[in-house]
């Protein structure tokens, strides 16, 4: 029999079940950036054997989520300045290309779900739902990515947009709070250009959004470094709540 999580869903092997319990973990918030993995525990918390916590841990450092150091062990990869910056040139890159493409493609169906997804972006800003507008911008530029229908180009964008979703979940309210009203505006303002053609203004906002996030993190960040300006920046830890509720769910 699979795995269980305490979400009820199932795996067919405990690889998996590993697996997607540490991501949700490390994606959460409960691993700090820079926080020690030990395979030991992590297998005696999770009531398997160390070998499918190996193999999920190699998995997620395909995803440079976790960091295997040889002589030492495995980490929850850190948050650095020049981490976020690769975060966001990628982005950038890759919504230079969405956008455009989408553009040319756009229809009537997919202009409905980008305004529904921007009335309900505006909506969760109204409330003071910052959690809520982060979950759908997600979804509002996976939304644009499908549109091209380029799968590879969904596929990176999903990949760097989970970079982000981790990244937002430890500094969204520092470094953001301010923000979110003018990167809402920046949303309308590149759809307007997308159903436009307009493929000059669209680069130039793409452009605009992106490095306009990436200032505003840098920003954040100088300000909260300590006086020995660590490289890696380590929120802190949340605990393990999902390994620990994840055990006692049971599984076989």
């Amino acid at each position: 029999m699979g795995a269980q999580t305490p979400t009820g869903r199932r795996f067919q092997t405990k690889q998996a079940f590993v697996y997607h319990t540490l991501r949700a973990a490390i994606m959460h918030g409960e691993f700090a950036p820079g926080q020690r993995l030990r395979t030991e525990e992590l297998a005696q918390r999770l009531g398997v054997s160390p070998i499918p916590v190996r193999e999920a841990l190699q998995l997620l450092q395909s995803e440079r989520l976790v960091e295997l150091i040889p002589h030492v062990g495995a980490r929850v990869a850190p948050i650095s300045a020049s981490s976020i910056a690769e975060i966001f040139a990628i982005m950038e890159g890759l919504e230079r290309v969405a956008t455009r493409v989408a553009a040319v493609r756009l229809d009537d169906a997919q202009v409905k779900h980008l305004s529904a997804l921007l009335t309900a972006m505006d909506q969760a800003l109204q409330r003071g739902h910052p959690e809520q507008w982060a979950d759908l911008n997600s979804e509002f530029h996976l939304s644009i990515a499908a549109i091209t229908a380029m799968p590879l180009l969904q596929e990176l964008t999903a990949r760097i947009l989970d970079q982000w979703d981790r990244l937002r979940r430890h500094y969204l309210r520092g470094a953001l709070a301010q923000r979110l009203e003018q990167a809402q505006r920046e949303h309308h303002q590149i759809v307007a250009a997308m159903r436009a053609r307009d493929y000059a203004c669209l680069e130039r906002l793409v452009c605009e959004h992106n490095r306009g996030a990436l200032m505003a993190y840098t920003t954040y960040l100088a300000r909260q470094a300590a006086p020995a300006q660590q490289t890696d920046l380590v929120p802190s830890e949340g605990g393990a709540s999902v390994l620990i509720s994840a055990n006692q769910a049971g599984h076989n």
